[in-house]
């Protein structure tokens, strides 16, 4: 009978040494000499005119020193990403994940807490302090650096200049304006044209997550500690909400394809987004030359707010469980840790503005582009990179975001504003403390 327990708990013991944190080991392997050794890594990402096209980019030029490496994409949208991702390293399953992965910058530090096997840090042969500063803390744990910074999110507001225009109006007159006086220029647009200012998603959190961004502040205090239910700001951006909404400025969407649509069509003259929308913007080639962006409104009475945001953000993690480690950190090494080319090709088509240093000297950066109709549109993202203010995101980040997206659908169908964020400061407190 103590045989027996001995064996199982020593069996035990492996076990937990083998996969604890949901990681496993880390495999052992060098990068292969032999150009005929066939290697596959597999990359899980998605939105295929941004991430899925950048990949593909370094990949062609990865194959041309190392023909025998094979990227494997396989679309996989963020939130089936992170779905897939807990249910492999909870179940210490990790077969069936990738060797690189894109994770949203707002979840990292989470997934680095929660896992702290799952992921191998590329420091050791990745120049981190080549990336802008605010992007390499997402990945660092314990001094040590874990992913690959992509793209910075910075925020624009995007407008069709010839639907502006049509209304009696200019591209200048939504450039350092605040939401009050973007509402306003909303209903005159409306009034003249027929068309709908702009277009977000009805749960509203991409409009929550830019306006409580570009005043400061966040759903955790300095200090981590939730806050939603006194958070000012929160409730200001709440209350533009549904004022936008109510006046028509707004056309509420309920997927990311229906967002894209109402202004690849013309059923709106705006959006306000991270840069990465560029790519959705220019997939509709018919309308080249018909747009502008300049920066996003702010807050008219609180005195932090700025005329700069974000949305998004992502960099490329490895996982332990890959095969070919050393081979995956190479490729990112040499792609979007390494290649100006990269960059060059990818900013254009995509609007993939880099995060990582040495490419923001190139001369794409600095040239006109059509589409937007002469404007020099990656100088002045850049330059509006540079003011966004930062906010500390916390580790329960999704599970904030996702309370208080359920808050603002109870307070679109009537419920008081402070009752709504009362519970979801609850709720938060009570996932934190489980």
């Amino acid at each position: 009978m103590k045989k027996s327990v001995i064996t199982v708990l020593v069996f035990v013991m492996f076990s937990m040494t083998v996969f604890a944190g949901g990681g496993g080991q880390q495999s052992q392997s060098t990068i292969p000499t032999d150009p005929n050794v066939p290697i596959t890594l597999t990359v899980w990402c998605w939105d295929p005119n941004f991430n899925i096209f950048a990949m593909n980019e370094a990949a062609k030029i990865y194959n041309r020193d190392k023909p025998n490496v094979k990227i494997n994409i396989v679309e996989t949208p963020w939130a089936d990403v992170q779905q897939k991702l807990i249910t492999a390293l909870g179940a210490n399953e990790t077969s069936s994940l990738p060797d690189i992965l894109l994770m949203q910058d707002n979840t990292i530090q989470k997934n680095l807490i929660t896992y702290p096997n799952a992921f191998l840090p590329v420091s050791d042969k990745i120049d981190i302090n080549q990336f802008a500063k605010f992007k390499t803390g997402y990945g660092n744990m314990n001094g040590k650096y874990y992913g690959v910074p992509f793209d910075n999110g910075a925020a624009a507001t995007f407008l069709r200049r010839d639907i502006v225009e049509q209304a009696g109006l200019k591209v200048e007159d939504f450039n350092n304006i605040t939401w009050e006086r973007f509402i306003e220029l909303g209903k005159i647009v409306k009034q003249r044209t027929g068309v709908t200012m702009i277009s977000f998603h009805a749960n509203g959190r991409e409009f929550i997550n830019i306006t409580l961004q570009s005043a400061g502040t966040w759903f955790f205090d300095t200090q981590g500690k939730p806050f939603i239910n006194s958070n000012q700001v929160l409730k200001q951006a709440i209350e533009l909400y549904i004022e936008m909404v109510n006046s028509g400025v707004v056309l509420p969407t309920t997927t990311r394809d229906d967002l894209n649509a109402a202004f690849n069509t013309g059923k709106v003259a705006s959006v306000i987004e991270g840069c990465w929308t560029i790519a959705s913007i220019t997939a509709e080639t018919s309308q080249k030359g018909k747009w502008a962006a300049v920066n996003v409104p702010r807050f008219g009475t609180i005195g932090s707010a700025t005329n700069y945001s974000s949305n998004g953000g992502s960099g490329w993690m490895v996982l332990s469980n890959s095969k070919n480690p050393d081979v995956a950190i190479d490729f990112l090494a040499k792609t979007f840790a390494g290649s100006k080319e990269l960059y060059d090709i990818i900013l254009p088509s995509s609007g993939a503005i880099t995060t990582w240093l040495p490419a923001a000297d190139s001369a794409v950066y600095s040239q006109s582009s059509e589409y937007f109709g002469g404007q020099k549109i990656y100088t002045d993202l850049v330059s509006f990179a540079g003011k966004v203010p930062q906010v500390k995101y916390g580790v329960f980040n999704d599970e904030a975001r996702a309370e208080v997206v359920k808050a603002l659908a109870a307070i679109m169908q009537g419920a008081p504003i402070q009752k709504a964020l009362d519970e979801a400061q609850r709720n938060v407190e009570f996932i934190i403390n489980q």
